[in-house]
């Protein structure tokens, strides 16, 4: 269906292939390019269409349509001016959406039949009003998890001379194809309430999570921003109407005490940062975002070791020395180029010829690893690529994707096999069993499923999981399998599909997940900024020295050390035993989203969004 964007037309609904509304005769096609489908949203300053691009293969984009009134359509100096100041805020707009990954890049403005429009990506993702119906309350964890992820974003806006000035769930989505939090609905139409542009009684920001000064027509400030990020977290996580959060005759917001009368709570660490984001007058708010994630992160200061014991008489042996950290320098030996998108998996053949890398431009690209020459650039799936693993023999490639579904390649001549279905929603992982039988995916439709590979017939499916599965992995006797759901680590003995229990102590969502090579020991990296080693269920230490989430974690065969890749650009190599930090390789110049080590453990390659896959090898 073609959707007429005219406001007064009383049957806005065509078939395909119109060129012009058959109630209104307006034109259908805005600048003989996008094309809207349905409205997706609609305000005080106008509304919002799903809509395809015709110049990029009728790729999904989104249209805002904003109203001025009457009065300004009818001068044309007042349309004029408008006209101006609308397309002086959208190049701020497009400015911020191609300089942050968490903001949607806008791909045109204008001005149409005296009506204006952006056009700007299409998000596939669901906001956080729906994830707090479907889900319920939202933990400490995930109040932390979100401001960790959104007030960078905010950091990053203010520091452009940007406000928001509506922050509330509905604005927030889940990006489906890698799970990060994208900010949406940006200050234009914001801007335009001021210019007496907008419809009659509008006013820029959601009346019930916008602050004091906003509501009374001042000027927003950046705390105006921290404030509805505050109601925002409150509303998440006491699953309750604003007005029951607010006590007017106090004037003050009594969020907690609500929270505990539903047998719930939060840290005071917490609530103490929630409050002074949400406290009514400016001067009592965070002045910076620096500042809330300062107190965000900060640990409680530690007690103050015990006395040492008594002296004895008799002189006690010298204890045993730590064990010798493993001096290996591994170094950058070839930087592998050709992905038009960020690197989200890599993979290393177990005969160490080949290495598989999966992108956000939806493709995988396999290139010998010795020579770093690309043999075969795989296109078939139809959104991103989150996972590659190769068989035991290295002749067969799965892969996983955004897009739904697991494809089993045939690595040396670069053909497709077969393509699995079943997973309701985007496939985040995949892995294939020692043995060389079995795959294992996870998915963000909470389940894991096991697949035969060489006949790909579904096996079983392992349910029960209380978030996005966006990791798997799989013991080295191919008994165990660990998958990261949300914050925990859910454990299944794969001999009777029974589960074996759950592993928690992460406060982000857990992306990547290992065994050692005896598989005594689990390591779990996290959106928390740390790696945690687990043994007999129970945790053995945390490693922490990270600035930004963890997102891949591999143990090297030879079972003493541990690589990880992280959003803070880096990989680093960890003293399994000890958990002491070895060294930090620092070439790439964007996030690291993927990590894998040969078999010899000689060589590690990884994956970043700088668009690169770097070979790395030990002296």
């Amino acid at each position: 269906m073609s959707y007429c964007l005219n406001p007064e037309c009383q049957n806005p609904q065509n078939l395909d292939g119109r060129k012009y509304c058959l109630v209104c005769g307006s034109k259908l096609l805005l600048k003989d390019q996008y094309h809207a489908i349905k409205p997706i949203g609609e305000g005080g300053f106008g509304r919002t269409f799903l809509a395809e691009d015709a110049n990029r293969l009728n790729a999904l984009c989104t249209i805002k349509q904003f109203f001025p009134l009457p009065q300004i359509q009818g001068n044309i100096e007042a349309m004029n001016k408008a006209t101006q100041l609308f397309k002086q805020e959208a190049r701020q707009l497009l400015e911020l959406g191609e300089k942050h990954p968490q903001i949607p890049t806008l791909f045109g403005y204008f001005e149409q039949e005296q009506r204006l429009y952006l056009v700007q990506q299409y998000i596939d993702g669901q906001d956080l009003s729906k994830e707090l119906e479907s889900q319920g309350s939202f933990s400490e964890a995930q109040i932390r998890n979100l401001l960790n992820s959104l007030l960078p974003v905010l950091k990053f806006i203010h520091e452009h001379q940007v406000i928001h000035r509506d922050i509330k769930p509905t604005n927030i989505l889940r990006n489906k194809a890698d799970g990060n939090f994208v900010l949406i609905d940006f200050g234009v139409a914001k801007q335009l309430a001021g210019t007496n542009m907008s419809r009659a009684g509008t006013k820029p920001g959601t009346e019930a999570y916008a602050p004091i000064e906003q509501l009374r027509g001042a000027k927003a400030l950046p705390a105006s921003d921290i404030y509805s990020l505050g109601v925002t977290c409150i509303h998440l996580v006491c699953n309750a109407e604003l007005n029951e959060l607010y006590n007017p005759l106090q004037g003050g917001w009594v969020w907690r005490p609500l929270l505990k009368q539903k047998g719930k709570d939060v840290s005071d660490q917490l609530s103490k940062i929630l409050d002074k984001m949400i406290a009514e007058y400016v001067q009592h708010r965070y002045r910076s975002v620096d500042e809330i994630l300062q107190d965000l992160n900060s640990k409680p200061t530690p007690p103050p070791p015990p006395p040492p014991p008594l002296r004895r008489s008799r002189s006690l042996p010298p204890p045993p020395p730590p064990p010798a950290l493993d001096a290996k320098k591994w170094q950058c030996v070839n930087t592998l180029t050709g992905h038009s998108g960020q690197i989200r998996a890599v993979a290393i053949s177990p005969d160490g010829g080949l290495i598989a890398s999966g992108s956000a431009d939806k493709t995988i690209k396999i290139w010998n690893l010795a020579s770093g020459n690309l043999l075969h650039s795989l296109s078939d799936h139809a959104n991103w690529v989150r996972g590659v693993a190769f068989s035991l023999d290295g002749k067969t490639l799965v892969s996983c994707s955004a897009d739904k579904t697991i494809k089993i390649w045939n690595a040396i001549a670069g053909s497709l096999i077969q393509t699995l279905v079943g997973h309701a929603n985007g496939v985040s992982a995949v892995t294939i069993s020692p043995d060389g039988k079995t795959i294992i995916s996870g998915s963000d439709d909470g389940t894991v499923k096991l697949w035969e590979l060489k006949t790909g017939n579904l096996l079983y499916t392992l349910t029960g999981h209380s978030g996005y599965v966006l990791s798997v992995a799989i013991s080295p006797d191919g008994r165990t399998v660990a998958c990261g759901c949300g914050e925990i680590i859910r454990v299944w003995d794969l001999r009777g599909d029974d589960l074996i229990g759950d592993l928690s102590g992460h406060s982000g969502w857990v992306r990547s997940i290992a065994f050692s090579p005896d598989g005594n020991t689990i390591a779990s990296g996290s959106e928390d900024n740390t790696i945690k080693l687990w043994q007999h269920g129970k945790l053995l230490r945390t490693l922490d020295g990270q600035s930004s989430r963890v997102t891949a974690v591999a143990i090297n065969p030879d079972g003493k050390t541990l690589i990880n890749s992280s959003g803070d650009k880096t990989l680093k190599i960890w003293h399994l035993e000890t958990g002491k930090l070895i060294d930090t390789l620092q070439d790439h110049s964007d996030a690291v989203w993927s990590a894998a080590l040969a078999v010899d453990g000689q060589a590690l390659a990884s994956g970043s969004s700088d668009n690169t896959i770097k070979i790395w090898r030990c002296d």
